[in-house]
């Protein structure tokens, strides 16, 4: 089964970083985003992956170009003459990439129907290129393909960020609180499942997946959750990229399955 990665967008928000590189390929521990989502799938057996590209696309392909190279022990002999390069080493993940650019102002769904060739006619997972989690992805798939339906999502509670007030009816303030868990609201976290069906329910460029789409699998009774209560975090901004940091630094990232 192909894993689709959306991987196009600008990353405005999230340092200075983005003005040479889309988002997906902001570095924690050294490594893109990308590489640690892909890495969990990885993980599971998932190893067939469609990056959707946009903004600077071209250094995404980039940095698989020259994977190999990176990821290996060489010698590079230019004496008398010669240019001869001598593999010793190789660390390579055992993958296969399709990067596709989707262009520059395409919408989430535009990207996700860019790539409908590559796709084809079978059911595929897809997420965004900028959140890590600790799911089972071997039981989110084992979920969706017990109930049928069209799209399955990963759904996780957001923690409200600030204190909890109750406000009257005249605006007074009646009591205040600190958060706490019964406060949260389920949110998508994106590593979906989806059937081929999905792409009758995006038009085109413009098309944001997040609404249309998925309103009208809501409407059908096509889209179902299933509910993760680990660990998951997206890199919207610096502050959330020092957590992921500080996480991987302490040996304490919940996602970095792949060495546990």
């Amino acid at each position: 089964m192909k894993v689709v990665i959306l991987a196009g967008g600008f990353g405005t928000r999230i340092s200075e970083e983005s003005q040479f590189k889309p988002k997906p390929m902001i570095e924690i521990g050294g490594k893109p985003i990308l590489w640690h989502i892909m890495k969990e799938y990885a993980h599971y057996g998932f190893d067939d992956f469609i990056i959707c590209a946009g903004y600077k696309q071209y250094v995404i392909k980039e940095w698989f170009a020259d994977y190999y190279l990176h990821n290996s022990d060489m010698t590079f002999d230019f004496r008398n003459g010669q240019n001869e390069m001598i593999v010793h080493e190789s660390h390579m993940d055992a993958w296969r990439v399709t990067v596709v650019d989707t262009g520059l102002n395409t919408m989430t769904g535009g990207r996700i129907k860019r790539i409908q060739k590559y796709v084809g006619d079978e059911p595929f997972m897809m997420t965004y290129g900028d959140g890590v989690c600790d799911v089972d992805i071997s039981k989110l798939l084992e979920f969706h393909k017990s109930h049928g339906k069209i799209a399955t999502l990963t759904a996780v509670l957001q923690e409200q960020q600030k204190g909890v007030l109750d406000i009257g009816g005249d605006n007074a303030v009646k009591s205040f609180r600190e958060k706490n868990m019964s406060d949260c609201a389920p949110i998508n976290a994106g590593y979906m499942v989806l059937q081929p069906e999905i792409f009758n329910y995006i038009e085109g460029d413009q098309t944001v997946f997040e609404k249309e789409p998925l309103m009208s699998l809501v409407e059908k009774g096509e889209l179902m959750s299933y509910m993760h209560k680990g660990f998951w975090q997206c890199m919207d901004n610096a502050r959330e990229k020092e957590m992921l940091e500080k996480m991987l630094e302490s040996d304490k990232a919940p996602w970095k399955k792949w060495e546990n």
